[in-house]
């Protein structure tokens, strides 16, 4: 990991902003591998949501102590010791005073002066309009990263990823369509809200969509289009076309709790076809 300890605080160059399920991990994988491009020893910094959705203040204390221990783990396993300025680094993250605008510049510390940081944060996409006008004023020369997936999908992958965490298993139809209800999973893929608030803020100099069903179908022409718009060289990553996460097999959504959700959901259609046309709206998937 290219790192430099005598960085000084700074602001990001490039945001991930979404949506939640929609490959962000994969896309924080490999462009972390360029060059050019510094990525946290953690996915998410967290701190727009953290100073507009006031939800996710409960838990994000705990989401950088957990991934403090985490990258520990990941250091004893593989028999190394972490080096002593990345230990000091991650205790300062992980201790409050968190989430200020100083503290989200330390996030960035390490990174070398010559590359882009970068913080992936799908949370970011849901952000309320005032805090995208935040974002925009705070971060006034950065470039954003929304990727796009197909509503259903989405809300399928995320379904299983919430009853695994909670350990849950629906037995019938009826306890299926029970869980389609939540409206936490309409939330997430609001594109409906959420689109048109980035939109007001920033225009496609600033703002790149990209559909999801490119990682799959053309995974080195999605990264060719990233690296195009954020005036990179092209790099030859490596493991293009692995999964992060797979999804619990063992876990199948009924028929009627999928047309119940492509049902609460077509609102979403609607506007994607209307917004980025047939053409971007057949490579959701």
């Amino acid at each position: 990991m290219d790192w430099d300890p005598e960085g000084k605080p700074r602001k990001p160059d490039i945001l991930g902003i979404g949506a939640q399920k929609a490959g962000t991990t994969w896309m924080s994988q490999m462009l972390g591998q360029h060059p050019d491009i510094w990525t946290p020893p953690f996915k998410e910094a967290q701190f727009f949501n953290h100073r507009y959705i006031e939800e996710h203040r409960k838990w994000l204390p705990w989401h950088f102590r957990r991934g403090r221990i985490n990258i520990q783990k990941r250091w004893d396993a593989r028999g190394q010791e972490m080096p002593k300025e990345m230990q000091r680094y991650l205790d300062r993250i992980a201790r409050e005073p968190m989430f200020t605008n100083h503290w989200y510049k330390l996030v960035f510390a390490p990174a070398p002066a010559h590359a882009k940081a970068m913080d992936v944060t799908p949370e970011y996409s849901t952000l309320p309009a005032e805090g995208v006008e935040f974002v925009a004023k705070f971060l006034p020369q950065a470039k954003f990263i929304y990727i796009i997936r197909h509503p259903v999908d989405r809300a399928i992958s995320q379904l299983k990823m919430n009853l695994m965490r909670a350990r849950r298993r629906p037995q019938t139809v009826e306890d299926w369509l029970n869980e389609v209800e939540d409206p936490v999973l309409m939330d997430r893929g609001d594109y409906l809200s959420y689109v048109p608030r980035w939109n007001a803020c920033f225009g496609p100099d600033r703002l790149l969509y990209l559909p999801f069903g490119m990682i799959a179908h053309d995974p080195l022409g999605f990264l060719r289009r990233i690296e195009g718009f954020l005036d990179l060289k092209p790099f030859d990553y490596r493991d293009v076309g692995r999964k992060v996460f797979a999804s619990d097999a063992a876990l199948t959504v009924p028929d009627k709790a999928r047309a119940r959700l492509r049902e609460k959901l077509e609102p979403q259609f609607g506007f994607l076809d209307r917004t980025f046309g047939p053409e971007f709206v057949g490579q959701l998937r």
